[in-house]
């Protein structure tokens, strides 16, 4: 059955969206129209920084490097479950720091929590919550510097420091964004 010619925009919109979150791949089952005549078919390029090529730019917001709680879980759709970002260990009161320099975009309170968003030259965006800003939006920050403290309560059922990524409105997992040692992978023990 093939929607209304009015619901069509909206489920084209909502495929492009579907598109730009990792993980989410939408085939031929999408409840969308088969393409008309000229249109473009085949997988959409987002437009922005190529994730890949950004891999170990940053550096953690939390000092010494953290452990993380909780990983990234892609939502299966714009509003949908998922975790859009990593819980970092911190203390309340420990200081966090820009991952990267840019341009403060936000400092302010969302759902009850302290957050800061900066807006790096990559085009990537970094969030930060629950932190009470020692910045302004629009200030210039370098990475290591100093944005803020962990304050305020936290979902991860203690203190933690939530660090979420974005290219756009899509949410990406900022773990391969942050720098670390080599991985190494070492042998299996046989026989033990």
């Amino acid at each position: 059955m093939s929607p209304t010619p009015a619901i069509r925009p909206l489920l084209v919109a909502l495929t492009l969206v579907g598109s730009l979150v990792p993980g989410v791949v939408l085939g031929p089952d999408a409840p969308v129209s088969p393409p008309e005549a000229g249109a473009v078919t085949g997988p959409v390029r987002v437009p922005g920084p190529d994730p890949d090529s950004l891999r170990r730019t940053w550096s953690w917001p939390v000092s010494p490097r953290p452990a993380v709680l909780a990983a990234f879980v892609a939502p299966r759709s714009t509003y949908g479950a998922g975790h859009r970002g990593i819980d970092l260990a911190a203390k309340q009161g420990q200081q966090v720091q820009a991952v990267d320099e840019g341009v403060v975009s936000h400092v302010g309170v969302i759902a009850g929590r302290g957050t800061v968003s900066i807006t790096h030259a990559s085009g990537l965006r970094s969030t930060y919550e629950p932190v009470r800003g020692a910045v302004s939006t629009g200030a210039r920050v370098s990475a290591g510097q100093l944005i803020g403290t962990v304050a305020g309560r936290s979902h991860c059922g203690g203190a933690c420091l939530h660090l979420g990524a974005l290219v756009g409105s899509a949410y990406l997992d900022p773990r391969p964004l942050l720098g670390g040692g080599p991985v190494i992978l070492l042998p299996l023990a046989v026989g033990s």
